[in-house]
């Protein structure tokens, strides 16, 4: 067998993912056989891109970590941006998709806008992706996925999640982004995306959530995850407001040393 036949072979269970967003992108390889995780690099910006730069910032880290030249049997693309609108399944019509997004997003005319099924929670995710960046992995990769981050994470919430009818509040944290999910007895309360530039915009976002789902900060179980631990500012200051609040390590079957899990997001591993 000659060395490309090999090579070829052991691409064959490699998978890709990639996340991309204007306030950063990261991506991670994974071998399938041994669970590992190959590479992996996250890269937040100083201050919020555009999908051109965005763009421009992708093809600098694939190319600076050689995956431009590898083939992978999965490639996975996360467009993680607030152009998004959960829909309830019953609710959902494929022929009005603009009409989901036009009350919180700004769309232009030829934005492209997509949907993700959650299969088995009724769910329906409208989004809008990053079309450029979507464009130049098909031409890098050939067939690939793409999903939005609110259904990945969701998803993956919902299905590790309890019959408990006490309410769980999840908010996945990174630099100058917050994702939050509440969920009840194995279904979706809310869930949304927020930019914050300060720790009190990010006790803002939380406790506003919980004033309009009339969830009481005393008896809500409030589990932080990502890029926080506790003695961290904005784990003390929610810690003063909500009772039950706790760091939480989502569950994954991933073979990574303890001081990588930190720096992997958690939608990219639930991606893979």
């Amino acid at each position: 067998m000659t060395e490309k036949e090999n090579k070829s072979i052991d691409n064959n269970f490699k998978k890709l993912s990639i996340q991309v967003g204007l306030n950063g992108l990261s991506f991670c390889a994974l071998d399938t056989i041994s669970q590992k995780i190959l590479a992996h690099e996250s890269i937040p910006f100083k201050t919020t891109s555009t999908p051109y730069l965005l763009l421009k910032e992708l093809k600098t880290i694939l190319n600076e970590n050689n995956l431009s030249n590898t083939s992978f049997k999965e490639v996975m693309v996360v467009h993680k941006n607030g152009f998004f609108s959960m829909v309830p399944k019953p609710l959902f019509n494929k022929e009005e998709l603009p009409n989901y997004l036009k009350f919180n997003a700004k769309m232009m005319a030829n934005d492209f806008v997509v949907f993700d099924e959650l299969v088995n929670h009724e769910l329906v995710n409208v989004y809008i992706p990053f079309a450029n960046v979507n464009n130049y992995v098909f031409d890098l990769f050939g067939e690939f996925t793409f999903k939005h981050s609110g259904s990945i994470l969701v998803s993956s919430l919902l299905n590790n999640s309890s019959q408990s009818i006490e309410p769980y509040c999840y908010v996945q944290v990174a630099e100058r982004e917050m994702e939050i999910v509440v969920i009840s007895e194995k279904k979706l309360l809310f869930y949304n995306y927020f930019e914050h530039k300060t720790k009190e915009d990010f006790l803002y976002y939380l406790l506003f959530t919980l004033e309009q789902l009339e969830l009481g900060t005393e008896n809500i179980q409030l589990r932080l995850f990502g890029q926080i631990e506790e003695g961290d500012e904005r784990y003390q200051l929610c810690h003063t407001y909500v009772k039950n609040t706790s760091v939480f390590v989502p569950p994954h079957s991933f073979n990574i040393q303890p001081v990588d899990w930190e720096t992997i997001d958690f939608t990219i591993l639930s991606s893979l």
